[in-house]
């Protein structure tokens, strides 16, 4: 799916730019960013599971999100606990 099928479709709960969206493929939130490492700020994947993830399998997918939703130091995970307390 391009980018544009993601922005087009903001209110869709499967779209991966929503921070809530337990159901999404992607953890991708539209906002990728390094600084001084190869971890995006944005999502928490490294830069090889950014690149890599069309190819990952389910269970590879799922082991990175565990492992992104455990640490929750992305801006996905700071946005969603914002969004939880209004």
């Amino acid at each position: 799916m391009s980018n544009d099928n993601y922005i087009q479709n903001a209110g869709d709960s499967a779209n991966s730019l929503s921070t809530g969206d337990a159901e999404s493929d992607s953890p991708c939130i539209g906002v990728c960013t390094t600084l001084h490492d190869e971890v995006c700020q944005g999502c928490g994947r490294t830069l090889a599971e950014v690149s890599n993830w069309v190819f990952f399998g389910p269970d590879e997918k799922a082991q990175v999100w565990n492992r992104i939703r455990a640490e929750g130091t992305a801006m996905r995970f700071q946005r969603q606990a914002k969004e939880n307390k209004s």
